[in-house]
C-alpha cells in the first residue's frame, strides 16, 4: 500500500496535544484546514470512542471536531471482532484500558478499527521501554498486531504536507 493511499486512525491525544500546544488553532490554523481536508478526503477518521473522549469535554476541539469533516466511525461486528483477536492475542492487551481511572477506555478500540480498515493508527504514546514496561501501550500492542502505529509529526511527513509562516 503506497503512503498516498494510507488512512490514518487517529487517537485522542494527537489531536488534544496539537489543540493545546503546536498546532493551536491561533498559531497554525491551518493544520485543522488539512485535517478537515483529509477527512473530506477519507484519508483520516477517528473511531467514535476516540471522538466521545474529546467530547466529554465540551470546548472548542470538541465544537472543531462536531463541525470538521473528519470521519467519526461507529463500532462495527468486525471492529468487535477485531477487538476480540486483540485480546485473544495476549491477555495484557487488556491493560491498554485503566478501569480504576477511567482512562484510556479508547485504546484498545483504536486499534481494532485500524485492524478492521486497514488503516494505521496516529498515537503520541511512545513505545514501551524497559524503564516504562510496566504499562501497555498503544504502540505495544500494534506491532503485536502488526499493525503501523506513527506519531503525528510522521503523518504530516508522509503526507507531504507543508505548513508556511506569516506575519
Amino acid at each position: 500500500m503506497s503512503l498516498q493511499s494510507t488512512v490514518y486512525c487517529l487517537d485522542a491525544n494527537v489531536l488534544i496535544k496539537a489543540w493545546e500546544s503546536y498546532y493551536a488553532p491561533n498559531v497554525c490554523p491551518t493544520y485543522w484546514d488539512v485535517l478537515d481536508e483529509l477527512g473530506a478526503q477519507g484519508q483520516l477518521f477517528v473511531p467514535s470512542w476516540v471522538a466521545e473522549e474529546i467530547h466529554r469535554t465540551d470546548d472548542d476541539l470538541s465544537n472543531w471536531l462536531k463541525k470538521s469533516r473528519v470521519k467519526v466511525r461507529n463500532v462495527t461486528e468486525e471492529v468487535g471482532l477485531k477487538l476480540k483477536e486483540i485480546y485473544a492475542k495476549d491477555p495484557k492487551h487488556q491493560l491498554l484500558v485503566d478501569n480504576t481511572k477511567q482512562r484510556s477506555l479508547a485504546d484498545p478500540w483504536l486499534i481494532a478499527h485500524a485492524m478492521a480498515e486497514n488503516a494505521c493508527v496516529v498515537s503520541k504514546e511512545e513505545k514501551p521501554t524497559a524503564a516504562n514496561n510496566k504499562r501497555v501501550k498503544i504502540p505495544h500492542v500494534c506491532d503485536a498486531m502488526g499493525v503501523r502505529c506513527i506519531d503525528d509529526f510522521k503523518m504530516i511527513e508522509e503526507l507531504g504536507v507543508k505548513f508556511t509562516c506569516a506575519l
